[in-house]
């Protein structure tokens, strides 16, 4: 199981498998691609309702992604913690969530 561990300048990191990875960064590139397209859509002064619906997907893409991100979280990292007695990464996934639902 991955745990996450200190790090000087950001104060923790979580390695993650070769499977996790190509899957999260392939979702980013997706994304970034659905961004790219915003841009040219744009640029071709395409209608303000047809660009707002990709804004949509764009957003929910990247719900999408965070919602696969926290879920891997729960699972390694807050349970590892749990596991150790670290009941502090309760408060620190309080205040994610809180984040996260603004």
């Amino acid at each position: 199981m991955e745990h996450c561990q200190s790090c000087p300048h950001c104060s923790k990191t979580r390695v993650r498998t070769e499977e996790e990875l190509k899957r999260l960064s392939n979702r980013l590139s997706r994304i970034e691609g659905q961004v790219r397209g915003l841009r040219e859509m744009l640029q071709k002064d395409v209608y303000c309702t047809d660009i707002l619906v990709q804004v949509s997907a764009v957003n929910a893409a990247l719900n999408s992604f965070s919602r696969e991100l926290l879920t891997e979280h729960l699972r390694t990292c807050v349970a590892d913690n749990l596991r150790q007695g670290n009941d502090e990464v309760i408060d620190e996934l309080v205040n994610t969530l809180q984040k996260l639902m603004k």
